[in-house]
């Protein structure tokens, strides 16, 4: 559907990924001015936390006066279940969330740390916007996998973004397998995440599992002063065993 100069424009803001890290960069190393001059402005927010959204727009309000006092801002959550199980699949009818914009007003959608809607929720209401005729803006900021991916020296040609691996030590080993017969058949970057607390035990995983030739790459800390990114052979990392951090981390393999 084309978009109608009547409804709202939905915004997708990225924020920083600094987000329930010890040590917050400075907005604007990893925000453009245009972005934040959006985020200022728009008064109606869809998000997967609203605490961490009211987090954020504090931080814009210390450089660009806010058009409403935080408290006054609307805020709606996505559904937990939508946290849980995502939304990509289009089960989840995210057009209700838009009424604002089909009210002439601009809405934006955001997400704890990163680019909305990639490797996080929020694809159904872009999804419904579409349908309903609204314009779709992408803003400029950071977005990991894209990060990582640069700098792992692997494949950036052809990639995919696995999202997370089964919990269970066999699955979890089952399905690297999986990933690594893909990414040496293919040459595709095979990127995939962890829950942070959780990412010793799949270095681990991966450093059992892999074979020794596989090129493995991790970054973490990014655009944090703490940035941490590493990329070598399963063998030369484990003659050199080090742990992982608790930052969170994407985690690529390859050729």
């Amino acid at each position: 559907m084309t978009p109608q100069a009547n409804l709202g424009t939905l915004y997708l803001v990225p924020t920083p990924l600094d987000f329930g890290c010890d040590i917050q960069s400075p907005i604007t190393d990893v925000l453009p001015q245009e972005t934040l001059l959006v985020a200022s402005r728009v008064a109606h927010w869809i998000t997967e936390n609203a605490k961490s959204t009211r987090a954020f727009l504090k931080r814009v309000d210390g450089l660009l006066p806010l058009a409403l006092p935080v408290q006054q801002v609307s805020i709606t959550e996505l559904p937990r279940e939508v946290h849980k199980k995502g939304d990509h699949a289009g089960q989840f009818d995210a057009k209700p969330l838009l009424k604002a914009a089909l009210a002439g007003h601009d809405m934006a959608l955001v997400s704890e740390a990163g680019m909305p809607a990639v490797a996080d929720p929020g694809s159904s209401v872009v999804r419904a916007a579409h349908e309903l005729g609204l314009r779709v803006v992408p803003l400029v900021g950071p977005v990991s996998l894209l990060l990582a991916l640069a700098a792992s020296g692997l494949n950036g040609q052809n990639f995919a973004f696995v999202g997370y691996l089964p919990q269970d030590g066999s699955a979890r080993t089952q399905r690297l397998r999986e990933l690594e017969t893909l990414a040496l058949k293919t040459g595709q970057t095979q990127l995939f995440i962890e829950t942070p607390y959780r990412n010793q035990a799949l270095w681990d995983a991966l450093l059992r599992g892999l074979q020794s030739s596989t090129r493995l790459a991790r970054a973490s800390g990014l655009t944090l002063a703490s940035m941490d990114v590493s990329s070598r052979s399963v063998q030369a990392w484990r003659n050199q065993p080090v742990g992982v951090s608790n930052q969170p981390t994407v985690f690529a393999i390859g050729k």
